[in-house]
């Protein structure tokens, strides 16, 4: 049984939710999205610091933290973004660091994205 995440964020109009809990784990795939729903302006800096806010934001909302987190997948358009990415990163993200890959890909469903990242990590579940 998946218990949904209540979070403030922008309401997809696809079949999704932003976050479930299950079994303790909580899954997220997070986008550079405003509060508005759009694709952030500004390039891979805003739109990589938009969605590591957008993470930590969801990981309060499941009553954890950056902390929290298990494994991070970071998918990217362009290679040479990921030193970009690396250095924002590191300002959300501190050791123990949680396991991580970074994958290199062709798009996106928003054609103006640049990077989404999926993520895990272990919550307390209130009973």
């Amino acid at each position: 049984m998946i218990q949904p995440v209540a979070t403030d964020l922008y309401a997809a109009k696809a079949p999704l939710e932003w976050a479930v809990i299950g079994n303790g784990i909580l899954f997220t795939a997070q986008i550079p999205i405003g509060a508005d729903g759009a694709v952030v302006e500004g390039g891979i800096e805003a739109q990589t610091r938009q969605t590591l806010e957008n993470l930590r934001h969801t990981l309060a909302c499941a009553g954890g933290s950056m902390a929290s987190l298990t494994q991070v997948l970071i998918y990217v358009t362009r290679r040479e973004d990921l030193a970009t990415v690396n250095r924002l990163y590191a300002d959300y993200v501190s050791a123990p660091y949680p396991n991580r890959a970074a994958i290199i890909v062709s798009g996106f469903a928003r054609e103006e994205m640049l990077i989404e990242m999926v993520a895990y990590a272990a919550v307390d579940v209130a009973s």
